[in-house]
């Protein structure tokens, strides 16, 4: 390039650049190098995006045995439907919780679509981003136990 190009600053390089690109990385350059880390989540928010996958399909079961329920004539029917709305209500309280837990701490959950028999989803949490499946025998086992500890909790404040 010759003496007389050299300074005016339009033939420095070879390529165009608009001038909102060179503010744009300018200011990038002088950003401060603070690279924002991508959080692995903790075993207590694996554990809450598992229950948030799991409690819907809580939902479904203890709804579909209502509606069995309504349809039988048993004599304690009344009862059971009863204990099965108030089981409801805590479940609904407890995916309502867990949702906004969730919200807060910056995590989203997706379904996975598989061909297999098997459950898959995936996560997002504050960047971090992963896979992950549960299998249909531990989600059942997972689901019973979860199911127990909210009919022991209404029992006890029945029993008070």
């Amino acid at each position: 390039m010759s003496k007389k190009l050299a300074g005016n600053g339009r033939w420095e390089s070879s390529r165009m650049m608009l001038p909102e690109h060179r503010e744009a990385l300018l200011e990038r350059r002088n950003a401060p190098t603070e690279i924002k880390r991508a959080e692995v989540p903790t075993k207590e928010e694996l554990e809450m995006i598992r229950d948030s996958v799991l409690l819907p399909i809580m939902l479904t079961m203890v709804e579909k045995n209502g509606k069995e329920l309504q349809l039988s004539t048993n004599t304690l029917r009344k009862l059971y439907l009863a204990a099965t709305q108030i089981l409801m209500n805590r479940l609904h309280a407890e995916l309502a919780r867990l949702r906004r837990e969730l919200r807060e701490r910056q995590i989203k959950v997706f379904e996975d679509d598989r061909e297999d028999s098997d459950l898959h989803f995936r996560y997002i949490c504050r960047g971090y981003e992963d896979k992950f499946s549960v299998i249909r025998d531990v989600a059942r086992a997972t689901i019973s136990v979860k199911l127990g500890q909210h009919i022991q909790a209404i029992v006890g404040e029945m029993q008070k």
